[in-house]
């Protein structure tokens, strides 16, 4: 991107700034380029004026920053709005064409790729089922699924292709009980290099994320409601797992592992105590559909379309809900969240379900001392993990640092 500046003394800071106060010195030239497409991003549509006046940059700055990101194929200009006192106003808006990323989600049962344009839409899915995951099943996937996705974008726009991101759970072997995989056979995931691989195998650069951070991360970037500034983020899919915002970025701790949700102690039916993943997790729902003879294959197949028995189904929901419930009561002990999101790899009515239950079993605890956070339902839904993790490149490139901590290769 092209580089810009304008003397110190030329920088106002505007009353709607909040934190996105803009620098005029030259050393921070790439960062008001990438905070212009962050709050177009925000707001959908903005106008000079307005950027000007949420970043304290001047009018000048601002209009040769955008004309330049418009020349570049990544701003789009709208209808001039009339009307109003001097010159119209022209919105610009994110061009959805202004460049492409894919997200690679390798999950527990299933793998999935995703294409997306700048404005965040998918363009084009591949999803491959198995009973486990492996290195050499997911580079196969891989190396299948990409070109056909590349090749349904025409070729002019092939080179705006900006990456891939890579969603997974870390350390994979160590969930071999839990999963019913073949020990050796995990054990790759130890020795193999899976992201060096993948930037061979795709020619692009290739970022890796935890896998419910990730989906935390398409929230934060492609969610369609009004992000709070402060939440807790639980992702339901083959084990629960978790995600957290402070102060409206993503924080992932030393490790990458930052609300890793799964292991956080919760009360049982019976009283005891047991890990969150124990009962908030699609594995449980799985092995009860197994003990009933129906087949769980379902659950990986299509997470918009499930035929669950009843009984089995508000067993499950019932159980989740007041783990949840449980947790968030535990993580609000600890922080001032605004609010908890739910999302996961289930149909839409089911997740409100949950979410319901969770919010009356949470409103049956002792919530003394406690300020209780909003508990919603998550609004990217079953995609989150491989939406997420074509956010991670586009994030890397185009928006303002949201502290994640990824690894580029």
């Amino acid at each position: 991107m092209r580089l810009y500046a304008e003397p110190v003394a030329e920088t106002r800071p505007g009353p709607e700034a909040a934190g996105l106060r803009g620098s005029n010195q030259s050393g921070m030239r790439a960062w008001n380029e990438r905070l212009v497409l962050s709050l177009v991003r925000q707001h959908s549509a903005l106008a000079k004026s307005d950027i000007a006046r949420m970043t304290g940059l001047s009018a000048q700055t601002v209009s040769v920053i955008m004309r330049s990101l418009e020349q570049d194929g990544l701003l789009l200009r709208g209808e001039p709005i009339r009307g109003k006192i001097g010159q119209p106003s022209v919105p610009m808006s994110l061009d959805a064409d202004g460049a492409f990323f894919f997200g690679l989600k390798i999950g527990r049962r299933s793998a999935d790729l995703a294409l997306i344009d700048f404005q965040g839409r998918v363009r084009g899915a591949r999803r491959r089922i198995y009973r486990y995951p492996t290195p050499d099943a997911v580079e196969a996937f891989v190396a299948e699924a990409l070109p056909a996705l590349t090749a349904t974008l025409p070729a002019p726009k092939r080179d705006r292709i900006g990456g891939l991101g890579v969603a997974m759970p870390f350390q994979l072997w160590s969930w071999v009980q839990d999963i019913g995989a073949p020990q050796t056979e995990m054990d790759a995931w130890r020795d193999r290099d899976i992201q060096a691989e993948l930037a061979a195998l795709s020619g692009l650069p290739v970022f890796l994320q935890n896998d419910a951070t990730a989906a935390c991360g398409a929230e934060l970037v492609f969610g369609t409601s009004e992000r709070p500034k402060d939440f807790l983020y639980f992702y339901i899919g083959y084990f629960i797992g978790g995600g957290l915002v402070l102060n409206g970025q993503l924080f992932t701790g030393q490790f990458g592992n930052a609300a890793g949700v799964g292991p956080m102690p919760v009360p049982g039916p019976d009283g005891r105590m047991r890990r969150l993943m124990t009962v908030a997790s699609l594995s449980v729902l799985a092995h009860a559909l197994d003990q009933a003879a129906v087949s769980a294959d379902q659950l990986w197949e299509n997470p918009d379309r499930w035929d669950v028995p009843e009984a089995i189904l508000d067993q499950w929901m019932t159980g989740a809900a007041e783990g949840l419930a449980s947790a968030t009561l535990s993580a609000a002990t600890l922080l001032e969240m605004q609010a908890v999101v739910i999302d996961g790899w289930m149909p839409q009515g089911v997740r409100a379900e949950v979410v319901r239950r969770t919010e009356a079993a949470f409103y049956r605890l002792d919530l003394s001392g406690v300020e209780p956070p909003a508990i919603r339902e998550g609004t990217v839904g079953a995609e989150a993990r491989a939406l997420g993790a074509a956010a991670i490149p586009l994030s890397q490139r185009y928006l303002i640092d949201q502290n994640a901590s990824v690894r580029e290769g």
